[in-house]
């Protein structure tokens, strides 16, 4: 008589590894070697546990995907109160890239989520980044959702064409040294007197 081992619901035992943040390292991990968002089935394979041990912890799988994009909002770069802006705005845009392109299908759940997440985070160091300028507020809004609009636009161009070379994050340096120099440009006239609102 054989005896067939059946997986856990619920885990149980010390044996058992399975837990919230082990579950969100695994969808990371499976998002970056397979390209997509995981099935709940195809990561309860890879834990090695029923698909109802993942539900114990995440009520369902826009819970998981909203845990899992709040896990990542510490790969992106912080950029320093002083210094060169320009070079410190490059690099928090290109590490949101780089955030985007790893985990491919996490965006719409970026866009959609309502606790603090990766958008909100760049937003704050998008702003940290310009605090040398003498930008006013309506300002920083146009200049911060044009660029919000440009990374999230260009992430999902080379979410949807993975095998076209033209389309990775170096591709992004021209178009943002053009911007930076728009900026630059709207900062200079904005803070040189008599050419404020001058045509």
């Amino acid at each position: 008589m054989t005896v067939n081992t059946k997986k856990r619901g619920r885990p149980a035992g010390s044996k058992n590894k399975l837990t919230s943040p082990a579950i969100i390292n695994r969808v990371k991990k499976l998002m970056r070697s397979e390209g997509k968002i995981p099935s709940i089935r195809k990561l309860a394979a890879a834990l090695n546990v029923d698909a109802m041990a993942i539900y114990y912890y995440f009520s369902n799988k826009n819970e998981l995907l909203e845990a899992v994009t709040v896990s990542l909002i510490k790969e992106i770069y912080e950029p320093m109160d002083e210094g060169n802006w320009q070079n410190e705005l490059m690099l928090l845009c290109k590490s949101y890239l780089k955030l985007l392109k790893e985990h491919p299908g996490l965006l719409e759940t970026l866009l959609t989520m309502k606790s603090e997440g990766p958008s909100e985070i760049f937003i704050q160091r998008f702003h940290i980044a310009l605090q040398p300028l003498s930008l006013d507020a309506t300002t920083l809004k146009s200049a911060v959702d044009l660029l919000a609009d440009y990374l999230h636009g260009f992430a999902l161009a080379m979410n949807c064409n993975p095998e076209d070379e033209h389309l990775n994050i170096d591709s992004v340096d021209g178009p943002l040294g053009f911007y930076i120099t728009a900026i630059a440009s709207d900062e200079r006239r904005s803070t040189t007197p008599g050419l404020s609102g001058s045509c």
